[in-house]
């Protein structure tokens, strides 16, 4: 059912510093920043060959990045995103063996202009997972 890894979602204290460290550093492209308010972050790929890196910046108050960097102050991993074919197949689908759907369950636009859902982590082995429609 699942597809490719689309991307590793990293949440940074500081974006730029994150950015430097991919681009200057590692020697990686790596897109503009683009706010992103209807997920309340501010998002920056990396390309790499095989996949993508998200760099997550908290975007006001209340982002979930916030509160995750509150909790893991020097940043860390927050997601891993898979693609599916059908993303509502693959709801429906997992929802139906037990897994939970985080948020209204309906799929949201994500950074990509895709449809996206969150699993629940304690669902798919204590990692947050973002099924990504491509």
């Amino acid at each position: 059912m699942i597809g490719r890894l689309n991307h590793v979602a990293i949440a940074v204290p500081d974006l730029d510093a994150g950015i430097a460290l991919y681009r200057d550093s590692l020697g990686a492209a790596v897109s503009e920043p683009v706010d992103q308010p209807d997920h309340g972050v501010i998002t920056v790929f990396v390309d790499l060959p095989n996949t993508k890196i998200e760099l997550l910046h908290p975007l006001g108050e209340n982002s979930p990045i916030a509160k995750f960097l509150e909790r893991n102050p020097a940043g860390g991993i927050h997601h891993l995103c898979y693609e599916v074919t059908d993303i509502r197949a693959a709801r429906d689908r997992l929802v139906g063996q037990g897994m939970r759907v985080l948020g209204s369950g309906e799929p949201k636009i994500g950074a990509h202009g895709k449809p996206v859902l969150f699993l629940h982590p304690k669902d798919v082995c204590g990692t947050l997972t973002e099924l990504e429609e491509v």
